[in-house]
């Protein structure tokens, strides 16, 4: 029988270390005004530069995988180590100090919400199939669940699935603010298969292949000019039953699924700018007053309450534990730093953050302040995480419509 023990934490440490050296640069610290001064909280690409750099990810994630750094918590089976989370906790630590690509959204969708997703309610088809390659990011997915019409209401989505007398579905309707449609090999869909029911009841996932006929993407222009987010049309796509995902009418418990990973991954957001702001205001070029030197300090302690709460949830999944209102206040720290943190680059540039001054840090933040706002959708909206938040910590009733 095959030795199951963890390594020793510090030979795991050291060796992980050993394989980054070979494949990127340590991360030195950086000096003001040199590089790239880019705060965007949403990529500002075009279709071809999103593809170029999705493929220069997947290069390095796929590297990561072969030489068994990319799986680290999951079993043989799907290319991993079995090793307890404490262990990718620790491997992602050291990643930090190393100049690789920085995963952007659609890669933590892939490995960290779908591949479990499909791990936890696909057939065992469905799991040799995707699991495997979506860890090792042979596949991209993306995320088709939000609808113009159901707003944060997911289970009120009106995309219908309808199984015809050969067990196909045809699949009609429209999906909206989807990350990475452009360059996604597979979406996950909340459906409706079931109008007379219940609507959490009437609901199925299936995964659709983005190149199916009768599948069209539209990029969305967003107000900071890019165009990250995507529309996407479903018009007569037909797909077997074997791109079914769990039961029928069971697609609310597996959409729960994908949510509750996905606020787990919420809970850095904004760290990086909230940093970066920091700096903006050491190197101004001249002295805070007694007002923006409050508001910095703000900003830093708010800061590092997040980073308290990441660490709590993070001890929460190494326990063992499904950590469930610690996310949601994760999740809102998260919206409240980067709001925070667009309050203080405002006060700190004034009108230097509306006009291209040329300066290095400055109009940069345009990006910032217009796309924070974002984020209290995204994942969640606030008012969900406070409805979760007084229901499972206060113990506050449902509200229930007549």
């Amino acid at each position: 029988m095959a030795d199951t023990t963890p390594p020793d934490m510090d030979t795991f440490v050291r060796q992980a270390r050993e394989w980054l050296a070979t494949v990127a640069r340590p991360r030195t610290e950086r000096t003001w005004g040199e590089g790239s001064d880019s705060v965007a909280v949403f990529e500002n690409w075009t279709a071809e530069q999103e593809r170029v750099e999705t493929d220069r990810i997947r290069a390095y994630e796929q590297a990561k995988f072969d030489a068994g750094w990319g799986a680290l918590n999951w079993p043989a089976e799907y290319g991993g180590r079995g090793l307890p989370m404490a262990y990718v906790l620790a491997f992602r630590r050291e990643e930090a100090t190393f100049d690789v690509p920085r995963r952007t959204e659609m890669f933590s969708v892939t490995q960290q919400l779908v591949a479990p997703t499909i791990a936890q309610w696909g057939t065992p088809k469905q799991r040799e199939r995707y699991v495997r390659a979506l860890l090792r990011t042979d596949l991209i997915a993306c995320q088709l669940f939000s609808e113009t019409e159901a707003g944060s209401d997911l289970a009120a989505v009106r995309t219908r699935a309808v199984q015809g007398e050969d067990g196909r579905w045809t699949i009609d309707g429209h999906k909206i603010w989807t990350s990475g449609a452009r360059v996604a090999d597979l979406g996950v869909a909340v459906c409706r298969t079931d109008p007379d029911v219940a609507k959490h009841a009437g609901l199925t996932v299936f995964l659709v292949p983005m190149d199916a006929p009768g599948v069209t993407v539209r990029p969305i222009r967003q107000m900071t000019g890019g165009s990250s987010f995507n529309e996407v049309y479903l018009d007569g796509v037909v797909l077997g039953d074997e791109y079914r995902l769990g039961p029928v009418g069971q697609g609310w418990k597996v959409a729960l699924t994908v949510l509750a990973a996905e606020r787990l991954d919420a809970g850095n957001l904004g760290l990086a700018n909230a940093d970066q702001a920091v700096e903006l205001a050491r190197n101004l070029g001249r002295p805070l007053d007694a007002v923006e030197r409050d508001r910095v300090a703000d900003l830093i302690t708010r800061s590092y309450v997040q980073r308290i709460t990441g660490m709590r949830v993070a001890e929460a999944i190494v326990a063992g534990q499904e950590p469930g209102p610690e996310a949601s206040v994760g999740k809102l720290l998260a919206t409240d730093t980067m709001s925070t943190t667009s309050e203080v680059v405002r006060l700190l540039l004034g009108p230097e953050l509306t006009v291209d001054s040329g300066r290095w840090g400055t109009w940069a933040w345009t990006e910032h302040v217009l796309g924070a706002p974002g984020y209290r959708i995204a994942g969640g909206t606030d008012e969900i995480q406070h409805n979760i938040l007084a229901e499972r910590v206060l113990g506050l009733p449902k509200e229930r419509s007549a």
